[in-house]
């Protein structure tokens, strides 16, 4: 499979997309540094040839951006993984902006209030930031918890979303 790779300007810093040749985002999250978004992929998913080039999927980051919270909900993805993790990752796209959930909420929403360690081993997994936004859930006393970008840009998400 032959990928793209695009990284742009965002205000919270260099956000990187990894894409599959049907514009499918693969991987995406805040660094230039190429190798940091094809770890996000298990290395069998690894796309065996990658060349820089435009994606689709960058000018819904850019209208994101802009105010439009919900130009990254119709973006494509493709992930990989159980389908607890794909039931998970589903779950996540249709938390609204601006409502974030705890992880015990989204346990509970898979079917299992208790299962909060998996709520976080699927957010901890989720190769297509931004368009599967794990951004969106928080320790169950309301604290950021962790995110593989960082929290100073969970935060800055967070904020945008809550404004808008």
């Amino acid at each position: 499979m032959t990928a793209l790779i695009q990284t742009i300007d965002t205000p919270d810093g260099a956000f990187t997309l990894l894409v599959d040749s049907a514009q499918r985002v693969l991987a995406s999250g805040w660094t230039a540094d190429h190798d940091s978004i094809l770890t996000r992929l298990a290395e069998r998913m690894r796309p065996a040839d990658i060349r820089e080039g435009e994606t689709d999927a960058a000018a819904a980051v850019h209208a994101y951006y802009d105010g439009d919270l919900a130009a990254i909900d119709t973006v494509p993805v493709s992930q990989f993984g159980t389908e607890m993790q794909q039931t998970g990752w589903s779950a996540l796209r249709s938390i609204t902006p601006g409502e974030p959930l705890t992880y015990t909420t989204f346990a509970a929403g898979l079917g299992n209030p208790r299962a909060v360690r998996a709520a976080a081993s699927i957010c901890a997994r989720n190769a297509p930031a931004l368009f599967v936004p794990c951004h969106r859930v928080l320790r169950s006393d309301g604290s950021l918890g962790g995110f593989a970008w960082g929290l100073p840009v969970k935060e800055s998400l967070l904020a945008r979303e809550a404004a808008a």
